[in-house]
C-alpha cells in the first residue's frame, strides 16, 4: 500500500491535499452543534446524486410518460418506492440542513471579513439549490407539479419588456408543455448539479484557506505554537470526523423515520394533488409550492403588485449575497454582540418561519396582511443592521477561544 500511495503521489498530490484540507487542517476546539450541518449538507448532497441517478433509470421524460413512469417506479421496480422516498425526502432534508447552516453563519458572523467570498459562494449555492429544486418538482408531472410551476413561471410575465420572452424562452412553449418538462429534466439532472459541484467546491477551497470560524468569532491563526500549529487548533480528522459521525447517526434516524413512516410528511414533503396526474383543465383548489419555497412565495402575494412582489421577492435573496457589506461591526459572535441585536436577529428568524407557514395556507385578508407584517420584519433586519452595526455597543472579545 505504501508503494501504492508514493506511485499516486508522485503522479498527484493525494497525501498532501489530505493533510492539508483533513488530516492536519486546524479547526477551533470549540465547536458546537451548530457546525454539524456543513457535514450534514454534504451527506444528503450525496443521498440526491445517488438516488437521483437511480431514477433516471426508470423516468421517461414525456408529458405521456413522465407520470405513468413515476407509477412504474413505485409498484414495479424492486425498491423502487424507497429511491423515490429518499429523494424527495431528502430534497426537504436538504434545505431543513441549509437553512440551519445559514443561520448558524448568522449567529456567529461567518459571512464577515475574511470568509466574505465564502459567503458568497454558499448564497451561490443556496440559489442553485432552489433552481435545482423546482426544475426536479415539475418531473412528477402530477396536478400540483404542472400548476405550480405554471404559476410561478407566469410572474416572470409581468417584467417590463422583456417579461413574455423570458416566459417564452423558460417555458420552451406557450404553455407548460412536453418541452418545459424536457429542458427541466435536462437541467436537474445534468447541468445544475455539475454547477453545484463546482461551488461547493470553491466553497470548501475557501473556507479551507481562511479558516473556520467559531462560536467565539476569534481567529485561531493569532496564537500559535513553535512549529506554526494554531494554539486553539485540532485536527479536524479524527476529532470532528468521529464527532460528525455521532451526529449523522442521529440525522439519519430522525430522516429513516420520515422515509419509511411519514413519506409525505402530512402534505408537506408530497402534496396529495402530485398523487394525480397533471390535467390543463382541471386546477387544484389551492396552488401553493414546496414548504422550503414558502416564505419568499409568502412575500410575493403580501405586495399587491405582481411586478413589485417580483422584486420584493428578488430582494430578499440579494440583500443576503451583500450581508458582509451591511454588518459594520467588528465583533461577529452573537455571544458579545448587543441585546439589540441578538433581538433584530431572533425577529429575523421568527419573520421567516412564521412567512413560510403562511405561504402554506390560502390567502385571506387577514392572513395578507399578516404576510405584510412579517416581510417588513424580514426586510427590517437588514435596515436595522446597518444603522446600528456601525456604532453598536459589544461586550469585549476574549483572545481565544473558551468554552461556554
Amino acid at each position: 500500500m505504501k508503494g501504492l500511495v508514493r506511485w499516486l503521489d508522485d503522479r498527484i498530490p493525494m497525501t498532501a491535499t489530505y493533510k492539508r484540507h483533513i488530516g492536519q487542517y486546524p479547526a477551533p476546539k470549540n465547536f458546537n452543534i451548530w457546525y454539524l450541518f456543513g457535514s450534514l449538507a454534504i451527506l444528503v448532497l450525496f443521498n440526491q446524486l445517488l438516488t437521483g441517478v437511480w431514477l433516471t433509470m426508470s423516468y421517461v421524460p414525456t408529458t405521456d410518460g413522465a407520470f405513468a413512469s413515476i407509477e412504474y417506479l413505485m409498484r414495479d421496480v424492486e425498491y423502487g418506492w424507497l429511491l423515490r422516498y429518499m429523494h424527495s425526502t431528502g430534497a426537504s432534508a436538504f434545505f431543513v440542513v441549509i437553512y440551519l447552516h445559514m443561520f448558524r453563519g448568522l449567529l456567529y458572523g461567518s459571512y464577515q471579513k475574511p470568509r466574505e467570498l465564502l459567503w458568497i459562494f454558499g448564497m451561490l449555492i443556496f440559489v442553485v439549490v432552489m433552481a435545482e429544486a423546482f426544475m426536479g418538482y415539475l418531473l412528477p408531472w402530477g396536478q400540483m407539479s404542472y400548476w405550480g410551476a405554471q404559476v410561478i413561471i407566469s410572474l416572470f410575465g409581468a417584467i417590463p419588456v422583456i417579461g413574455d420572452d423570458l416566459t417564452l424562452w423558460i417555458r420552451g412553449d406557450y404553455v407548460v408543455s412536453g418541452a418545459t418538462l424536457n429542458r427541466f429534466f435536462a437541467l436537474h439532472v445534468i447541468a445544475l448539479p455539475l454547477i453545484m459541484v463546482v461551488l461547493i467546491f470553491l466553497h470548501l477551497i475557501a473556507l479551507h484557506e481562511v479558516g473556520s470560524n467559531n462560536p467565539d468569532g476569534v481567529e485561531i491563526k493569532k496564537h500559535k505554537d513553535e512549529d506554526g500549529w494554531p494554539l486553539d487548533g485540532i485536527p479536524f480528522h479524527p476529532y470532528y470526523t468521529v464527532k460528525d459521525l455521532v451526529g449523522i447517526a442521529g440525522f439519519l434516524m430522525v430522516f429513516c423515520f420520515f422515509v419509511f413512516f411519514m413519506p409525505e410528511g402530512g402534505g408537506l414533503l408530497l402534496e396529495s394533488p402530485n398523487f394525480e396526474a397533471a390535467n390543463p383543465m382541471k386546477t387544484p383548489e389551492h396552488i401553493s409550492p414546496v414548504w422550503y419555497f414558502t416564505p419568499f412565495y409568502a412575500m410575493l402575494r403580501a405586495v399587491p403588485d405582481k411586478l413589485g412582489g417580483i422584486v420584493v421577492m428578488g430582494m430578499s435573496i440579494a440583500l443576503l449575497f451583500v450581508l458582509p457589506w451591511l454588518d459594520r461591526c467588528k465583533v461577529k459572535s452573537v455571544r458579545y454582540r448587543s441585546l439589540g441585536h441578538r433581538i433584530n436577529l431572533a425577529q429575523f428568524a421568527i419573520s421567516f418561519v412564521a412567512l413560510g407557514v403562511l405561504g402554506l395556507l390560502p390567502e385571506t385578508t387577514i392572513l395578507k396582511w399578516c404576510a405584510r407584517v412579517f416581510t417588513v420584519g424580514y426586510f427590517g433586519f437588514f435596515i436595522a443592521l446597518w444603522c446600528y452595526s456601525k456604532r453598536e455597543p459589544t461586550k469585549p472579545v476574549p483572545e481565544r477561544v473558551t468554552f461556554k
